[in-house]
């Protein structure tokens, strides 16, 4: 009788639960279908759909496909992600003997990865034929979670084209002339970095480009005990990065700017150059300050800089860092500083940028903790209030940019307190939702010693 009770009490459990997931399922095939529609339709390109069908057979990009199977690996036995691990380079090295074999053409730095792809399908596979209850929901979650880091990577990429074909002209004089009012610190960190060339140059550039590993590395932290536990903690770091790079990019149609180097300088990685650029001054000559207006550019460059998603991942990892050991914790506040450091010394953001990154990812790290718990006066309140104070950042970039630049003693420091009244309301929120420890227990007095 009991037994037939709390099985009741389990389906009803999980029946909520299992329409949320395949709602979001369904809301997520949905998003990636239109997102491949408007890839072809704006830039005559395949979307993230056709792209990640097409790494089955060709030659991928290896860091997202083993990063996204080193997370899903967190819910296998060791024995079985020795397994894993083995049939993913077998099969990586059978796809490089053959390519060799025919003489195939492979993008740079794009040898092998098809083995992780194929281990991630085959393990979904595995779940839905070898395996029951929530063996089979543990296994195809993180399945899920390695297929939706690729996802994710595949997603941005055609997100940004579309940011180079749909805008044709961008912000930046405006964001250039509210940043007179912080007192143009990438000018001023370009310069610096120019002066540590070539080591500092070669390691802030590392940390920008292995921001994805890093986040890895502290995700996989927090999901150890997964394989023990056999549940997925309630919140952790993949969700936040996740979100930050599914919303990020919709601000970029709204804001695009492409950056000092770009719209103040010869540009880099091939896009850019001097004729696109208002002027050619970055970063030893600040901009004067004019009336802004829209200037064209081309249509390679993204126009990602608002709000700086390097900056909200960053500090994504630095939050998500401070529960782990003393190592992680120490190398998630050296990626936040460095990356700052690389988004303003290599040109590629505002300071304006990295105050409303910031922002952003506390705002949002805020909605899906508060979501976690369940939403109460105060999460709803964080985030509203962070999402207030990103809204008006964003407003006074682009209406107010000369009375910023002409008022720095005002606006400098009023832009440092907005974003530090929601750091400020995050700690302070954050703390009260941690569980208080127990108080120790005291030693029950002994009767010879009373």
């Amino acid at each position: 009788m009991f037994s037939r009770i709390n099985r009741i009490k389990f389906s009803a459990w999980r029946q909520p639960r299992a329409i949320l997931w395949a709602a979001t399922g369904v809301i997520a095939l949905g998003f990636l279908i239109a997102l491949e529609m408007a890839a072809r339709h704006y830039t005559g390109q395949p979307g993230p759909i056709t792209n990640q069908a097409r790494e089955v057979i060709f030659a991928p990009k290896p860091g997202p496909l083993y990063g996204g199977m080193a997370l899903m690996m967190v819910v296998l036995t060791w024995r079985q992600r020795f397994i894993a691990a083995g049939a993913a380079i077998g099969i990586d090295i059978v796809f490089v003997l053959v390519r060799w074999a025919v003489d195939a053409e492979v993008p740079e730095g794009h040898f092998f990865g098809n083995g992780a792809l194929w281990v991630m399908l085959g393990c979904a596979v595995i779940a839905v034929t070898r395996r029951t209850g929530r063996e089979r929901a543990l296994l195809l979650k993180g399945v899920g979670l390695g297929l939706l880091l690729v996802a994710g990577r595949k997603t941005g990429d055609t997100w940004l084209l579309i940011t180079s074909k749909t805008r044709t002209e961008v912000l930046d004089p405006y964001v250039a002339t509210a940043d007179h009012a912080l007192g143009n610190p990438s000018w001023l960190a370009g310069r610096i970095l120019e002066a540590t060339a070539p080591i500092g140059t070669h390691l802030l550039d590392w940390v920008y480009a292995e921001l994805a590993v890093a986040a890895i590395v502290v995700a996989v932290y927090q999901l150890r005990h997964v394989a023990v536990e056999r549940r997925f903690p309630r919140h952790h770091l993949v969700r936040t990065f996740l979100v930050i790079g599914l919303l990020g990019p919709a601000v970029y149609m709204i804001f695009p700017v492409v950056g000092p180097i770009f719209a103040y300088g010869p540009g880099t990685s091939g896009t850019g150059g001097v004729e696109w650029a208002v002027a050619n001054l970055w970063p030893d000559t600040p901009p004067s300050i004019t009336t802004p207006h829209p200037v064209p550019y081309d249509g390679l460059t993204p126009r990602n800089c608002m709000p700086s998603l390097h900056t909200a991942w960053a500090l994504a990892i630095f939050i998500h860092s401070r529960g782990s050991s003393r190592i992680l914790r120490f190398a998630g506040t050296f990626w936040l500083v460095a990356t700052l450091g690389a988004t303003l010394g290599f040109g590629y953001h505002y300071g304006v940028d990295l105050i409303a990154g910031v922002v952003f990812a506390l705002t949002v790290e805020a909605a899906l903790r508060s979501y976690d718990r369940g939403w109460d006066r105060s999460g709803m309140q964080l985030v509203a209030y962070g999402t207030t104070v990103f809204a008006a950042l964003l407003v006074s970039y682009r209406y107010l940019p000369m009375e910023m630049a002409e008022n720095p003693w005002l606006f400098g420091p009023l832009l440092i307190l907005a974003m530090a009244s929601v750091i400020y309301g995050y700690i302070r929120t954050t703390q009260r939702w941690e569980p208080k420890a127990a108080p120790a227990p005291q030693p029950e007095p002994r009767p010879e010693l009373v």
